[in-house]
């Protein structure tokens, strides 16, 4: 599917090769693919070999990425101001620079501390380069065609755990867990910091900005809000995600243990899980093939709305395999396509205009509840068992879909009275001009 859509006698091909957009989605494509699996996802392969080197307890281990998970809420909506004065650009460079750094920093720990301290600023560096800075860079490199370029770097992500848990895996078998985060820390540094340099350097020009049909027009999402539209609706969007929040955060540590309680066997339950990366990839490429003329809003419904029944297969499908494929294959592509909404929602409703920002403040409750949800959900359970763990995800995920649908209702109740209001006004001025 082609990325750019040229006017009648443009230049085709030559056109979309020089244009901006697709230059920062590949480059971002890379980026993110690197720099999800040096970092965000390391501890998915190198956390059995930490634990067992150093005698620190696998819970004390994820400790620390969830101290990071803390330290990017605290420095989300800062990093988003940045994002919008600086530019996404400089930015997310500096951002590869403390994560190479970072990663280096973690080989050479040995006391608590200095493991705890080190994740704080693994934790900053992450969010200075990672999906909500990635997101804003795409709006800033091409404003007209945001929602589209956001679909189409999600695609590259799926393959982040899927490419570094394998290569982790293999070069911590050769020299161990400390070289092989200097080596991610390299990785990271010489792919990373090139291509965000680079490959942000320019913005789209009006050669290039026809924007596909549905695809972020202002036809299609409407105006901006402003006011205190705006501010009702960054608050129930930030509630949605931050109950989305909760079951991702706990469905990212946790899916093999709760298939595992579902009656699968370890080794089933982690072949099923692994069918988790296929269904994300799966939902996002459904999206940009069938969502294109949908408003995000309208995206974000549907794959919220998949949720609730997911779950339920879950709590009914103990002990059948058919049906716990059936919850990780929904779960997977709703996941998939919710982190396109994440990004798609905010810009249809507020605009490019302090996109960095606005993506701040709602990805500063969300990663706070992340990072707190893992030990949440572990407490419910040590409580009161799996059923009442997997009960409490079906509740979060269906208060989220609520939320949805009374924001889906309430913005377009309000967009069909801007609307009679602007056909009233055009009909008093034709009639003015009658006279």
């Amino acid at each position: 599917m082609p990325l750019v859509k040229v006017k009648a006698g443009g230049v085709g091909w030559r056109t979309r090769l020089t244009d901006p957009m697709v230059a920062a989605v590949a480059a971002l494509g890379i980026t993110q693919i690197t720099a999800w699996g040096t970092s965000y996802y390391s501890l998915g392969v190198l956390a059995g070999p930490i634990s067992r080197d150093t005698h620190w307890s696998r819970g004390f281990v994820f400790l620390g990425f969830t101290v990071a998970l803390l330290a990017m809420g605290i420095v989300s909506n800062t990093v988003g101001r940045m994002i919008d004065r600086h530019g996404a650009r400089v930015v997310m460079t500096i951002g590869t620079v403390l994560v190479s750094a970072g990663l280096f920093a973690l080989s050479r720990v040995h006391t608590h501390a200095a493991y705890l301290a080190v994740w704080v600023f693994l934790g900053l560096g992450m969010r200075l380069c990672l999906y909500d800075a990635a997101f804003a860079a795409l709006v800033q490199v091409a404003p007209s065609r945001g929602r589209a370029a956001i679909s189409y770097l999600t695609l590259f992500g799926a393959f982040a755990s899927s490419v570094f848990w394998v290569v982790g895996q293999a070069l911590n078998e050769q020299v161990g867990w400390r070289h092989t985060l200097v080596l991610f820390a390299i990785i990271n540094f010489v792919v990373c910091l090139p291509l965000h340099w680079f490959g942000l350097g320019r913005r789209e020009t009006s050669a290039h900005a026809a924007a596909p049909a549905g695809r972020g027009s202002q036809s299609t999402d409407g105006p901006p809000l402003e006011g205190r539209a705006r501010s009702v609706a960054i608050v129930l969007f930030a509630v949605i995600m931050s109950l989305n929040g909760y079951v991702f955060g706990v469905v990212s540590v946790q899916l093999v243990p709760l298939l595992e309680a579902a009656g699968l066997a370890t080794a089933a339950a982690v072949w099923v899980a692994s069918l988790k990366g296929f269904a994300q990839f799966g939902g996002r490429v459904v999206e940009i093939v069938f969502g294109r003329n949908l408003h995000a809003i309208t995206v974000g419904r549907i794959a919220i709305g998949i949720l609730p029944p997911a779950f339920l297969l879950l709590l009914g499908g103990t002990g059948g395999l058919p049906l716990v494929v059936t919850f990780t294959l929904l779960m997977g592509a709703s996941q998939g396509v919710i982190t396109i909404v994440r990004g798609a929602v905010p810009l249809a409703l507020f605009g490019a205009a302090g996109y960095g920002a606005v993506l701040g403040v709602i990805a500063t409750p969300v990663l706070i509840v992340s990072a707190a949800s893992p030990t949440i959900f572990a407490w419910i359970v040590d409580r009161w068992g799996w059923g009442a763990g997997r009960v409490s995800l079906l509740v979060g995920c269906s208060v989220a879909w609520l939320a949805m649908e009374v924001m889906s209702r309430w913005y377009e109740s309000r967009r069909t009275a801007i609307a009679d209001a602007e056909a009233a006004n055009s009909v008093g001025v034709r009639s003015g001009r009658s006279r």
